[in-house]
C-alpha cells in the first residue's frame, strides 16, 4: 500500500491545473517505484475522500465533447475499430484546437466536475487479506483500492504494486 501521505492529493476546490501539478510532484517524490502514480486523490472539505481523478479523466475534461459523445452514443464500454474511432474524431470535431487554450482550460475546470467518487467496491479495510484485495481488483477491474481504517482512508493499494509483488514471487518459483 502507498500511504496517503505519499500519494498525490488535492482539495475539491482545486483545478485540473492543480491536479497535474500534484501528480508531477508525487512522481518526483515517489521515484523509487517503477510504476508512477496515475491518479490524484481528491479530499473533501471534511478531510475525507471525495473521489479521485485519473489521467484519462483529465484528458476527457480538456475536450468536453467526449462527455456529450459518450452519453449520446452510449460508447463508454465498447471496443471499436480504429476506422470507426477516427470517424468519431472527425464527426464530433474532437481536439479541433487541443493546445490553443489548454492552460486556460486546465486552470478553469474545477476538479469537483471531474472527480469520480469511490464506489463501495473500491474500498478495502486495512485488516482485509490480500486475497480479498485481489478479488476486488479483478472483479471490479480497478486500478487501485482505497485502504480504510475506521472510515478514514490511510492509503492506496495499487494493482501495479500487487502485480509487481506477485511477479517477484513467481520469478523465484523453481520450475521443473
Amino acid at each position: 500500500m502507498v500511504p496517503l501521505a505519499d500519494y498525490a492529493t488535492v482539495t475539491e476546490d482545486a483545478s485540473l491545473f492543480d491536479v497535474v501539478q500534484a501528480l508531477a510532484t508525487a512522481q518526483e517524490r515517489f521515484n523509487h517505484s517503477k510504476y508512477p502514480h496515475r491518479a490524484v486523490i481528491v479530499l473533501g472539505k471534511n478531510g475525507k475522500i471525495a473521489g479521485k481523478v485519473g489521467q484519462l479523466d483529465v484528458l476527457r475534461a480538456l475536450e468536453p465533447k467526449y462527455s456529450e459523445m459518450l452519453e449520446r452514443q452510449g460508447l463508454a464500454k465498447f471496443g471499436f475499430s480504429r476506422t470507426f474511432m477516427k470517424s468519431l474524431l472527425t464527426n464530433y470535431h474532437l481536439w479541433d484546437s487541443p493546445l490553443k487554450d489548454i492552460c486556460i482550460k486546465g486552470a478553469s475546470i474545477p476538479v469537483s466536475k471531474v472527480l469520480t467518487p469511490p464506489s463501495e467496491g473500491e474500498l478495502i479495510e486495512e485488516n482485509d487479506t490480500l486475497d480479498e484485495a485481489i478479488h476486488q481488483l479483478v472483479l471490479g477491474r480497478h486500478q487501485s483500492l482505497l485502504v480504510m481504517k475506521e472510515e478514514i482512508v490511510t492509503g492506496v493499494l495499487r494493482l501495479s504494486d500487487v502485480f509487481e509483488a506477485f511477479s517477484k514471487i513467481i520469478g523465484q518459483c523453481p520450475i521443473k
